[in-house]
């Protein structure tokens, strides 16, 4: 069945349409995945850093990454879409990464590997994760399991996210990549896909928190999420 929804993000892309799902996406998925990071820009900023290229911040100091990484963030969506029907592989999960950090301040630190796995361990809200050197292992293992499915779902979607974020494969922007997987999974796989809002940000780090005791939290957050895109393709009358 054709993909009414990737068919028109790939059009407006290509036309650099304006006021469209695309453009709709653009803005909410990059401000939204950001500032779950702790990016300080506002909505209006990143909808004018996308519309104009310019920021319109006379009054304020802004950290120079979150510019930087709110631009980048659009070339990662423009990456999901022209690559959405492709077999997800460690190779395009390490091509978002790179685009989302490249000129960043993470880029001159030499021990921060822009588009590779990291070399120090990490934390995630306390939680501790695969080592370094279990990495490269466990991200093949992840990627061969979810990609050996018959038909994937939303809930084989999520799961995969609970799952790559545990293992935590990159020093840092593993949030972000992994929540671009999985909008990319959705179109690749005919599913409404969806945005996590920054205002669910606590019941989606309790629902990965709790996974293993409790997977419904983290469903049906990201259920609640599809919802809310439900309603912008109706708006944008995309069957």
């Amino acid at each position: 069945m054709k993909n009414k929804l990737l068919s028109i993000l790939k059009d407006e892309l290509d036309g650099k349409t304006s006021g469209g799902i695309y453009h709709k996406v653009q803005v909410n998925m990059t401000y939204n995945s950001n500032r779950i990071e702790g990016s300080k820009l506002t909505e209006d900023q990143t909808r004018r850093i996308f519309e104009t290229n310019t920021i319109g911040a006379e009054t304020e100091n802004l950290n120079v990454d979150d510019i930087v990484e709110t631009l980048n963030h659009f070339k990662c969506i423009d990456y999901v879409i022209k690559n959405a029907e492709q077999v997800l592989t460690q190779d395009i999960i390490k091509q978002l990464h790179s685009i989302l950090k490249q000129n960043t301040s993470d880029e001159k630190r030499e021990w921060f590997k822009v588009g590779d796995y990291k070399l120090r361990p990490n934390e995630v809200g306390g939680t501790s994760t695969s080592s370094p050197k279990e990495v490269p292992a466990k991200m093949k293992e992840l990627l061969s399991e979810y990609n050996n499915k018959q038909k994937i779902s939303f809930s084989d979607i999520v799961e995969f996210h609970y799952k790559f974020e545990k293992i935590h494969p990159f020093q840092d922007g593993n949030g972000r990549v992994g929540r671009l997987i999985m909008f990319k999974e959705c179109l690749k796989n005919n599913i409404t896909p969806f945005i996590i809002d920054d205002e669910q940000k606590w019941f989606y780090y309790r629902g990965l928190k709790e996974w293993q005791s409790d997977k419904a939290f983290l469903l049906d957050t990201c259920l609640q999420a599809q919802d809310v895109f439900k309603e912008y393709l109706k708006y944008f009358e995309i069957d």
